[in-house]
């Protein structure tokens, strides 16, 4: 008497592995829009970061150097650039004086930083942020001092 030996495959069929595939496909789907929404909100956060940053330092050169127009050419050479200043660049930063000061664009005690954001970047649709001497928040034409620079 002969016996022979039933022997099983092991493994998937093709059938379950598109099955996997399409479940991977939507939730690919699903999750990338978010995940490139939440890497946009993450750099606006940082700029706003950046932009409390360059308001602490100008407030703290001011005591410390008497004047605002004595601080002035040093802090439009020093903060108003690119951000970030590694990377990529994103934003471009200028800080100026209020409108009602005169035309010769020397610091004032009514300063605003405005952080416009770079064409063609990835953060180019998100809207220009602005943050003045009063703390004043302003994203596109959202203005105020609460959480403005939110969504």
């Amino acid at each position: 008497m002969v016996m022979t030996k039933k022997t099983r495959q092991a493994g998937f069929t093709l059938i379950e592995l598109m099955i996997v595939v399409a479940v991977i496909g939507v939730l690919a789907a699903i999750a990338y829009p978010s995940y490139q929404k939440y890497v946009i909100k993450t750099k606006r956060t940082d700029m706003m970061s950046e932009m409390q940053n360059i308001a602490s330092e100008i407030e703290s050169r001011k005591l410390a150097q008497g004047s605002y127009s004595a601080i002035s050419a040093q802090v439009k050479t020093d903060f108003a650039t690119a951000y970030p200043r590694q990377g990529t660049a994103l934003y471009d930063v200028t800080i100026n004086p209020s409108p009602l000061t005169p035309p010769n664009n020397i610091l004032t005690n009514k300063w605003t930083i405005t952080a416009t954001p770079k064409s063609g970047t990835q953060m180019s649709g998100d809207g220009a942020l602005s943050l003045n001497y009063q703390n004043i928040k302003c994203r596109a034409s959202v203005c105020g001092t609460g959480n403005e620079w939110n969504d």
